[in-house]
């Protein structure tokens, strides 16, 4: 029984001495999985998970036989439990020795995930959710290598040979060859179209992709992608590419970073999965999601160590980029990625230059085709230099980032000639042509005008995209995510503004509604400011302890609200849906209630203890009438809430657009039915309390205007502050333009720097072409 196991577990980790953490360390099984085992909130846990920890606790086969045996559901019943524990246990062993034998006989192993839960309903589930995100995965990445003219005219050659001795585990771990077993290194040599198999030669299922910057290590990742899956059988895991500059390693584990960015960039997988947990955490804990980590070098410098050593708590099979230098200094405070095998990415040569260079620029003379604006300077690069080292020109075009850098500049501009790149004088060196390159990509390509689109100022360009650049450097993330381009503003920055903009709008609403109401303009206006600023107030607190305190940041909706028909719900708890929405709505009616009471007490010229029981009383009424006005509201519109699906095409616009329709549609069903539950609750609790609190009068036309205001008012403020449409809407449309930071249609802007190739599509972000491109925008934008 679950119970049971949680029981041995526990007794087991406490008699080794080990602490919750410290387990999670040794067998790469997060700290919340083990918790919910201990304490039976997670039953039926996996065999490979088991065996996981039993290999981390070092259990003798006394302690490894009761641990497997409580593992087994409906092992009371004497020998067939005793059997079914003994069946899993050899289920155990025999995976391993068939792995054993398949490594020692040099065969090509394919990467077999971990074994998902018994029960058939819940691998059916997990197979199907897998086959959906492979779909969704493969479709992503091909749109993404057209965009990117990977195959125009043909894919630059990317080759890699086997990294050094020093970066690289013991063979024998690597093929995973049993003890006393012979082992020798495995041929890794290949080229880009071969990435998938090299990939599948290597037993462990690990592999580390090195190559210094611009040497294609992002492309690579694509095709490994595109190519696994093309070829990939339902037993293999997906192959789902991660940047892992984005993790800080101290503060959350491998498996739960990779869930929350699997349901970033598929949300459909927030959607429940077997045993109670999310589509997207059931695909990561059964093995059923390669990762595929690009940019370790990307990652702050003190992460890179306790990110090696989380990978190397685990067992997961994946496929990791770096820089070398950056990875061989993170191996010499720990220790190799281990059971990894590296490879290092070479340099293209002049012949590949020869072959691609001159195949990108139009034809100047029909009748020789291979003439062109090219072909005079490979021409020069090879003639020797007088102290016989290469040109730096034949340096810098070694790469295929500055090779795609020097044919947007002159191969797609034929005004421009790539002779003036010999120029030593102007360019002494390579950092100078680096350079040359990386500050007139931009220009190039916004001269350029795109069908339909709309011309944009290179300066201003210039200054929007350094400030984004600065952006992404200052929160030490390559993605480029909407909903976080207010973050470049201090906390207090952006929680002022939040406050601000929603305490002028819902004035504004307030009283609009209070004059046309009452008749009465002064009235009206008095009555909007009070209501506006005290809104704001309330709003802004709630904003500052809900994100800016906590640092959390305010996430698109992984949900969408489907009005007719019956949604296929998420799992929709009332209890907590009816805490939140009543004890929010209880704290805003209170704060209301005392400050309008109390204004309405001083105004009328009433003592102080006078107008403090009045303020008292109103905050006692507003409290009831507001906190079940927002629980009941909260609770209907879980009951719309459907989950996304995973084969929805997920892009930046498409997430913003998903997210505006959900708060759009929340917005307008929110309104009347808080408005409606204000305005007749307030009816109801002072018919209640008559005579409780003294005489309490609410008229009809009091009840519709307070109900009225009420439903637009605090839609709004919970749109603006709450959400993740609003926020974009307040400071990315409105505030950050209007410093002149960003454009003010910001996302036909991004949109349009994506088709021009300046940046990325990353799921639901954007990224930089490049992080030297990046770099190089920050550090001119300071």
């Amino acid at each position: 029984m679950a119970g049971e196991f949680g029981a041995v577990l526990r007794r087991l980790r406490e008699k080794a001495g080990l602490t919750q953490d410290e387990l999670e360390r040794r067998s790469g099984v997060s700290v919340s999985t083990i918790r919910g085992l201990e304490t039976g909130k997670r039953r039926n846990p996996r065999m490979t998970t088991v065996q996981q920890l039993a290999d981390a606790l070092a259990l003798r086969s006394g302690d490894r036989e009761e641990l497997l045996r409580a593992a087994v559901p409906g092992r009371r019943g004497g020998g067939t439990g005793e059997a079914e524990a003994g069946a899993a246990q050899a289920e155990v062993a025999q995976a391993g020795a068939a792995q054993a034998d398949s490594a020692q006989a040099g065969a090509t192993a394919v990467a077999s995930p971990a074994v998902p839960p018994p029960a058939p309903a819940v691998r059916a589930a997990s197979a199907e959710a897998a086959e959906q995100l492979a779909k969704a995965v493969a479709a992503r990445w091909q749109r993404e290598e057209e965009q990117r003219r990977i195959q125009d005219p043909y894919p630059l050659p990317v080759r890699w040979k086997a990294a050094s001795e020093s970066l690289t585990d013991h063979w024998a771990n690597i093929r995973r060859l049993p003890p006393g077993v012979p082992s020798g290194p495995l041929d890794l040599s290949g080229r880009l179209e071969g990435v998938a198999e090299t990939y599948r030669s290597i037993p462990s299922g690990r592999l580390v992709v090195l190559g210094r910057s611009g040497s294609g290590k992002t492309v690579l990742t694509l095709r490994f992608v595109l190519d696994h899956l093309r070829s990939r059988t339902p037993a293999e895991p997906v192959p789902v590419i991660f940047s892992i500059g984005a993790w800080d390693p101290t503060a959350v584990t491998l498996r739960d970073w990779l869930t929350e960015q699997l349901t970033r960039d598929h949300p459909g997988t927030a959607a429940p999965g077997p045993g109670k947990v999310s589509l997207a955490s059931a695909l990561v804990d059964s093995g059923r999601v390669l990762p595929v980590l690009d940019g370790f070098d990307e990652m702050a410098d003190g992460l890179r160590r306790p990110a090696l050593e989380a990978l190397n708590a685990t067992t997961l099979r994946l496929v990791l980029t770096s820089r070398p230098a950056e990875y061989a200094a993170a191996v010499a405070e720990t220790d190799v990625l281990t059971s990894a095998a590296p490879i290092e990415l070479t340099d293209l040569t002049l012949d590949d230059l020869d072959h691609y260079l001159p195949r990108t620029t139009r034809k100047a003379d029909r009748s020789d085709p291979a003439a062109g604006a090219w072909q005079p300077v490979l021409k020069k690069l090879r003639e020797p230099s007088p102290d016989g080292s290469p040109a730096p020109l034949a340096t810098v075009l070694s790469t295929p980032l500055m090779v795609a850098l020097a044919r947007t500049v002159y191969s797609d501009t034929p005004e421009h000639d790539p002779a003036e790149l010999l120029d030593t004088e102007r360019f002494p060196g390579v950092r100078e042509l680096e350079e040359h390159l990386l500050d007139n990509f931009l220009p190039t390509v916004y001269r350029r005008s795109l069908p339909g689109a709309r011309g944009w100022d290179p300066e201003r360009v210039q200054r929007w995209l350094g400030h984004l650049a600065r952006h992404l450097t200052e929160l030490r993330t390559p993605d480029l995510a909407w909903w976080r381009l207010g973050h470049g503003l201090r906390g207090s920055t952006r929680t002022l503004v939040t406050a601000l903009v929603t305490a002028l709008v819902i004035g504004l609403v307030d009283g609009a509604l209070s004059t046309a109401f009452g008749g009465s303009l002064v009235g009206g206006v008095l009555d909007g400011t009070v209501v506006g600023l005290l809104a704001g107030l309330l709003f802004g607190l709630v904003h500052w302890f809900t994100y800016t305190v906590t640092g959390k940041d305010v996430q698109p909706s992984a949900v969408r609200l489907r009005i007719r028909g019956r949604p296929r719900s998420t799992k929709w708890r009332a209890g907590s849906r009816l805490v939140i929405g009543t004890l929010g709505g209880a704290f805003f009616g209170s704060a209301y209630g005392f400050m309008v009471g109390l204004l309405r007490a001083l105004s009328r010229h009433a003592g102080p203890a006078s107008a403090l029981e009045t303020g008292l009383i109103d905050a006692i009424l507003f409290g009831l009438i507001f906190g079940g006005a927002a629980g009941l509201s909260f609770c209907l519109l879980g009951l719309l809430e459907t989950p996304l699906d995973i084969v929805s095409a997920v892009s930046p616009g498409s997430v913003l657009r998903a997210d505006r329709r959900t708060v759009l549609i929340q917005l307008v069903f929110w309104a009347p039915v808080f408005g409606t539950a204000v305005g007749l609750g307030a009816g109801v609790v002072v018919d209640l309390l008559q005579g409780h609190l003294g005489q309490l009068v609410m008229d009809p036309m009091s009840s519709l205007m307070l109900g009225t205001i009420s439903g637009l008012g605090g839609a709004l403020g919970y749109t603006l502050t709450l959400t993740a449409w609003g926020q974009w809407c307040l400071l990315a449309r409105v505030w950050l333009p209007l410093t002149g930071r960003l454009p003010w249609a910001v996302a036909a802007f991004l949109d349009d720097a994506y088709q021009r190739g300046v940046l990325r599509q990353a799921g639901a972000v954007y990224q930089f072409r490049h992080a030297r491109l990046q770099s190089r925008l920050a550090r001119r934008r300071r």
